[in-house]
């Protein structure tokens, strides 16, 4: 069984503690956590609305417009939905004790980087490297 972990208000991970011990873990765990909720809101929200306004308007530039709107949403949500998919995947490894920890290199993520990218599952200089990789494959 998992021990619980007293997370205080102010707590902020630090380089100057041993990287991915308990508290980090249960900041980041408890920050994707919430992330997460926010945008399940959000998306139910949207559906709420995107069904209110699923009415009949006679007037053609007003349903284009309506459209249009109706467009950017789905694709608002799509691009959520693509994000709760890392960040369940993104718990899953503080489960299996990989948060942290690039999954090209096996090396530490910097803690700057997975405060402000919780959901990053490769160092700095591994991102960069397959992005660089990534565009030179769309670019042919």
């Amino acid at each position: 069984m998992k021990s619980v972990v007293y997370l205080p208000t102010d707590y902020e991970p630090s380089e100057d503690e041993p990287f991915m011990n308990e508290m980090q873990l249960e900041f980041f765990r408890k920050r994707l956590v919430a992330w997460r909720n926010e945008i399940l809101a959000d998306s139910r929200d949207t559906v709420k609305k995107m069904q209110l306004q699923a009415r009949s308007i006679p007037d053609f530039t007003d349903r284009a417009t309506e459209e249009s709107e109706r467009q950017v949403q789905l694709r608002k949500r799509d691009r959520q939905r693509k994000l709760v998919v890392k960040i369940n995947l993104a718990l899953s490894r503080i489960e299996e004790g990989e948060f942290g920890y690039c999954k090209a290199t096996g090396r530490p993520i910097s803690l700057k980087r997975l405060i402000a990218r919780p959901i990053a599952s490769y160092c700095l200089e591994a991102q960069e490297r397959h992005e660089r990789a990534e565009r030179e494959f769309w670019d042919d």
